[in-house]
């Protein structure tokens, strides 16, 4: 046995012996003065009052462009005042907005309404749109007229009175209406808002959420972020991901201002750091997967940023001694509203150097946790189990009843009081001190760049084309642990497409991170003893296929060291060997996340730093390595 093995035995020895002393895997959350100060009032009351108290401080900051608090109401007042007769409370609203001043406007007309808001983000795309409105009972869709889905060119149109000032914003932002689906789901009383999570049967699931359980995270937010006028909160998160509603009413119901960001700083690592300087922001949130190469590097000793909340993938490091800002690793599903558990990290704190991955904490405010067996008995402290959830951060359930009955159930007996607790399908273990640590998952959801992908929904993407039989995905890691999605796909008799254009067309259905980095197409689907598919098998095969398709995978012997620097690079990050020269990075299979990766090793190798945007107009490879050149070409000639 090795050191490190021996190390491992030891301590989880440790907490085997520890667990009868510590008791059951249960913990509150425990609410600050703060906290039970402001819990009483409800997230748009809150709001309201600093548009009382002070109509003139900045709502929203994008550049040049500025809206005060009071400018924000009249323009949200202006918007309800559009939508009068057309929309009422409880309707299930799609807003296909990205990040903007615009956003906010909506955001607070729909509240005030009391509709329920459903972001879909800017480009859901049509078929998503389609999968979402044949389901749910979406009365209007609100975005950019240019973006909004072709099917949606017969409804009635309703520009609304947004100002079309700040980035990402639309020219012109309509209300797109048309008849509701017979028999599609409608969002249960007092919901506030409802966002969609992957489903397990191939389409996408909307859970709801009501006003008190926001209202008990932003207490939570507030109170341990100090947001308070003067304060500039990120508007960062991506719209169709439910942290962006913490940012959003968090800055809203503590008198600060937002700063929308930019597209291009969400690709770019060290753009954001640019950002955060040049726009002042001092309490932001952002994905895991983002935050956490700015972590190993020096950290800039300029930025406003006290506070740091970064949540959505596993975190595999903590950051070091040089951050000056708290970082938070929040956890959190949608059902139990953003976050439910989180652990503080600051440069004082005597495990600062400490390499392993930090835990994701404790319990907010009115959080209740256990860790249970698959019976749901409570687990003693130091044994692994699922976590369940519990308190006033549960989601009303989803708009689907069956589903929601399945999900949040009864609680242990130790916990009767709660009522009901979500079952998160996260396998974890809670220390001696209360801690819990995250294992991974129980079932075959994944995480891919932030966000939870069932492998069902991408599968019944792919079979949507009529030239496949059926679709298997699978997960693999790379060397440095992080999940990538790969379909094995069986083809109609007759059918012969290639994998390129497999993708292409699951591009228009799934979101960016649920795309599959590789395409497989098979002959047959092998199966196990119980006649079911052998996913073991086919991950089996996807890693030899790749191993030999590594061995053989030849470089161009004419390339320059440039070509074949970011030739390498793109394989090793797409997970694609077969990628050449004149293949276009992104229509490869990079996403947001992996345009990152890229610029960040090609700034370490080559001292050339490029922009997000710089490097996705180049129409292939080659063309990057010919700016990476020319950039240190030009570093190099000296100026008379």
């Amino acid at each position: 046995m090795t050191a490190e093995a021996t190390t491992r035995q030891n301590i989880d020895s440790a907490r085997h012996a520890g667990a009868a002393e510590a008791g059951p895997s249960i913990a509150h959350g425990v609410p600050a003065a703060a906290h039970r100060a402001r819990c009483s009032h409800g997230v748009l009351a809150r709001y309201e009052e600093w548009v009382r108290r002070a109509p003139e401080s900045p709502a929203v900051i994008d550049g040049e462009h500025r809206w005060t608090y009071g400018g924000l109401d009249a323009a949200a007042n202006a918007v309800v005042a559009a939508l009068a007769g057309r929309v009422r409370p409880g309707d299930l609203v799609g807003v296909c907005l990205d990040r903007s001043g615009a956003l906010v406007v909506i955001a607070v007309a729909l509240a005030r309404i009391g509709a329920v808001y459903l972001p879909l983000g800017p480009r859901p795309g049509e078929r998503r749109i389609n999968a979402v409105t044949e389901d749910l009972s979406v009365v209007c869709l609100i975005g950019d007229q240019e973006l909004l889905p072709g099917h949606l060119d017969g409804p009635e149109i309703v520009e609304l009175p947004v100002s079309g000032a700040g980035s990402n914003t639309a020219a012109c932002v309509v209300a797109a209406f048309a008849p509701v689906a017979p028999g599609s789901r409608t969002a249960p009383p007092k919901a506030l808002y409802a966002v969609l999570t992957s489903g397990s049967t191939g389409a996408p699931k909307a859970v709801a959420v009501a006003e008190p359980a926001l209202a008990a995270l932003l207490d939570w937010y507030c109170a341990e972020t100090g947001l308070a006028p003067g304060d500039r909160q990120s508007l960062l998160i991506g719209v169709a991901f439910d942290p962006h509603l913490m940012e959003l009413w968090g800055g809203l119901t503590s008198g600060a201002a937002l700063v929308p960001a930019p597209d291009e700083v969400r690709w770019d690592p060290a753009a954001l750091t640019g950002w955060w300087r040049e726009a002042g922001v001092t309490v932001t949130v952002a994905a895991t997967p983002m935050v956490e190469p700015l972590l190993g590097r020096p950290w800039p000793r300029d930025l406003l940023v006290r506070h740091l909340v970064v949540g959505g993938d596993r975190m595999r490091r903590r950051p070091g001694p040089d951050v000056t800002a708290t970082v938070h690793n929040a956890y959190g599903p949608a059902e139990a509203t953003v976050v439910t558990t989180t652990h503080a990290m600051r440069a004082d704190d005597p495990d600062v150097h400490c390499d392993a991955a930090p835990p994701i904490g404790t319990p907010i405010a009115g959080v209740s946790v256990a860790v249970t067996d698959a019976d749901g008995a409570v687990l003693p402290r130091g044994e692994d189990g699922e976590l369940r959830v519990g308190g006033s951060c549960l989601a009303l359930g989803y708009l689907d009843p069956e589903l929601t009955a399945h999900r949040f159930t009864a609680p242990p007996t130790a916990l009767a009081e709660l009522g009901r607790m979500y079952r998160t399908g996260d396998r974890v273990r809670m220390a001696v001190d209360g801690s819990i640590e995250f294992l991974g998952r129980l079932d075959d959801q994944v995480k891919i760049s932030g966000v939870r992908i069932e492998p069902a929904e991408v599968e019944a993407a792919f079979e949507q084309d009529p030239v496949v039989r059926s679709a298997v995905v699978t997960t693999s890691r790379d060397a440095e642990g992080r999940a990538r999605l790969v379909a094995h796909v069986l083809l109609a008799d007759g059918a012969a497409p290639c994998p390129d254009e497999l993708l292409a067309a699951v591009r228009t259905w799934l979101p960016e991170q649920a795309v599959p980095s590789a395409v497989r197409v098979v002959e047959a689907l092998p199966l196990d003893a119980n006649g079911k598919v052998d996913r073991a098998v086919l991950r089996e095969q996807a890693e030899e296929a790749l191993v030999r398709a590594v061995s053989v995978a030849a470089l161009p012997e004419d390339a320059s060291a440039d070509e074949l620097l970011v030739l390498a690079a793109a394989r090793d990050l797409i997970g694609r060997p077969d990628i050449a020269l004149d293949d276009n990075f992104t229509d490869a299979g990079g996403t947001s996340i992996l345009v990152a990766r890229l610029l960040e090793v090609l700034e370490r190798e080559t001292r050339v730093h490029l922009r997000a945007p710089e490097l996705l107009r180049q129409p292939d490879l080659r063309a990057i390595a010919a700016v990476i050149d020319r950039r240190r070409t030009s570093a190099q000639t000296p100026e008379f």
